[in-house]
C-alpha cells in the first residue's frame, strides 16, 4: 500500500506540472500581450502578428524629401528599404540603420505621372499606384475595360515614359458589400469595421459605399434588432462612413471579432508599410492574411473614383466589405473593394483608418494614434487617451465590457493553472498520517 500511495502521488505531481505548463501557454496566448490565432492555411495555423513597424523608412523618406527618395518598404530580411536618388541620401539611410537602394525616378517624378493620369478622361475598371520596389507607377486594367479603352490607356502610359507601366488583371474592380459583423438595411448588407467614439457617443466606422447619411442599420435581416443610423458618409473620393449606435445594449469596445469565438483587442491605429503582413476579417471568407503592396492607390470603380487607398494581396469576396484591416492589434484600414476571389487570388483595396479618424474627429476606444493628423474633436489627436473614467479610456480594460472580455480571454487557461497548482500543492504539503492502529492510513496518497 505504501508503494501504491507513493506511485499515485508521483502521478498526481506529474499531471499537475503538465497542467501548469499548458495553462501558462493558454494564458499567455489569451492575454493582450499574447497572440490570437487565425485561420488554418497550407502552412498550419497562422498567428495574428506582423512585423513591428517603427516605420524608420517612412521617417527617412520624410526627412530626405520627395526629390531625393521614392518611397520605402520592408525587405525580405525584415529591415526597412528606402529608395534614394543620390549617394548622400544613400549614406544617410545607411547610417540610420536602413537599407538604401538607388533608383532612377524620385517620388516627385512619380507623383507627376499620377497627376497626369488623374487629369486624363476617367476609365472605369482601372487603377494605379506607385510601386516603390519597381520605381514605377503601375496602371492596372480589369476585365471590364474594353480593348479600345485599354489601348488608349497604354498610349497615355507610353507618353508619360518608362516610369509608368501597364498590366491587366482578371475579375473586375468592385465595391464589396457585407463583412465581419453584418449590418442590414433595406435588403442590402454591409459590415462593421471598428468601434469608435468622439468621447460622448459610440459609433461604427465602416465603408462609405455602404450607404448615405440617414441609412438605418439592423443586426439581422428581419430588421428586429436596430443598431443605429449613418450620420456621416464620404464616397466616392473617400470610402468611409460613421454609423451612430442607437442601441445601447450593443458592445462598443475596441475589440475586433475574428470568428470562432476569437477576438483581437485594438490597441493603436497607424498607416501600414509596403511589405508589411496584415490581416482582414470578413463574414464571407473569414480571417485572411496577405502583404501590403502599395499605398496612395487610385481606383476607378463603376460608382466613382476613390483615392489614397491601401493596396494588398489579401483576398476578399462579396460579403467582406467594410471589414477591418489590422496587424498586431493595430487598426490600419477598412475594406473598400478589389478584384479576384479567395480561390484564384486578387488584389483588395482599403480605406486608411488614420485618414477616416482625422476627418470624422473620432478614435478607437483605448488606442494610441500613430501617424495621424489633429482631430477635429475633443481637442486632441484621434486615439489619444481620455481622462480617467471616460468612455474608452485607461489601459484598455477600464469599462465593464473591457473587464468582461479581459476575464473571458484568460478564463480557460487560468482555470487549468489553478487546478494544476492545487494538485501540485497537495502532493507537496499533504503527507500521509500514521495511525497507531496497524493496517490503516488516512493519507491522500
Amino acid at each position: 500500500m505504501k508503494h501504491l500511495r507513493g506511485g499515485v502521488r508521483h502521478v498526481v505531481r506529474f499531471v499537475a506540472v503538465g497542467a501548469l505548463a499548458c495553462g501558462g501557454v493558454m494564458v499567455s496566448q489569451a492575454g493582450p500581450g499574447g497572440s490570437a490565432h487565425g485561420t488554418s492555411g497550407g502552412d498550419g495555423t497562422r498567428t495574428l502578428s506582423a512585423h513591428g513597424t517603427d516605420d524608420l523608412g517612412g521617417r527617412l523618406v520624410s526627412e530626405l524629401g520627395a526629390s531625393r527618395t521614392a518611397g520605402s518598404w520592408i525587405g525580405a530580411d525584415g529591415r526597412p528599404v528606402v529608395a534614394v536618388t543620390d549617394d548622400a541620401a544613400a549614406d544617410a539611410v545607411s547610417r540610420a540603420g536602413a537599407t538604401a537602394e538607388r533608383v532612377r525616378y524620385s517620388m516627385e517624378q512619380l507623383d507627376s505621372a499620377t497627376a497626369k493620369l488623374r487629369a486624363a478622361p476617367r476609365v472605369a475598371g482601372t487603377a494605379w499606384l506607385v510601386d516603390p520596389r519597381s520605381n514605377q507607377v503601375v496602371v492596372v486594367g480589369d476585365s471590364t475595360v474594353s480593348t479600345a479603352r485599354w489601348a488608349r490607356m497604354k498610349d497615355l502610359a507610353a507618353e508619360l515614359g518608362d516610369e509608368v507601366r501597364t498590366r491587366r488583371t482578371t475579375g473586375s474592380f468592385t465595391t464589396r458589400t457585407a463583412g465581419a459583423s453584418p449590418m442590414f438595411t433595406g435588403g442590402a448588407r454591409c459590415s462593421a469595421g471598428f468601434n469608435v467614439t468622439d468621447g460622448r457617443a459610440g459609433f461604427i466606422l465602416t465603408a462609405g459605399h455602404c450607404g448615405p447619411t440617414g441609412t438605418s442599420w439592423f443586426a439581422d435581416s428581419s430588421g428586429s434588432t436596430h443598431i443605429g443610423t449613418t450620420v456621416r458618409s464620404s464616397f466616392p473620393g473617400d470610402d468611409f462612413s460613421l454609423v451612430r449606435y442607437d442601441n445601447t445594449a450593443l458592445d462598443r469596445s475596441g475589440v475586433v471579432d475574428v470568428g470562432g469565438g476569437r477576438a483581437v483587442r485594438v490597441t493603436g491605429v497607424a498607416d501600414p508599410v509596403v511589405g508589411q503582413e496584415v490581416f482582414r476579417g470578413g463574414s464571407t471568407t473569414g480571417l485572411r492574411s496577405g502583404k501590403v503592396t502599395g499605398l496612395d492607390a487610385t481606383v476607378n470603380y463603376p460608382e466613382g473614383t476613390v483615392t489614397g487607398l491601401i493596396q494588398t494581396t489579401v483576398c476578399a469576396e462579396p460579403g467582406d466589405s467594410g471589414g477591418p484591416l489590422f496587424a498586431g492589434g493595430v487598426a490600419l484600414g477598412i475594406t473598400s473593394g478589389g478584384s479576384g476571389d479567395c480561390v484564384r487570388g486578387g488584389m483588395t483595396f482599403f480605406q486608411p483608418v488614420t485618414e477616416a479618424l482625422s476627418a470624422l474627429g473620432v478614435r478607437v476606444p483605448g488606442t494610441v494614434a500613430r501617424n495621424t493628423g489633429p482631430s477635429a474633436a475633443s481637442g486632441g489627436p484621434p486615439g489619444a487617451a481620455s481622462a480617467p473614467g471616460a468612455p474608452g479610456s485607461g489601459d484598455g480594460v477600464s469599462t465593464p465590457d473591457h473587464v468582461v472580455a479581459y476575464a473571458r480571454s484568460f478564463g480557460p487557461g487560468l482555470a487549468v493553472v489553478v487546478v494544476g497548482f492545487a494538485g501540485l500543492l497537495s502532493t507537496l504539503t499533504v503527507r500521509p498520517r500514521r495511525r497507531r492502529r496497524r493496517g490503516y492510513s488516512t493519507g491522500w496518497g
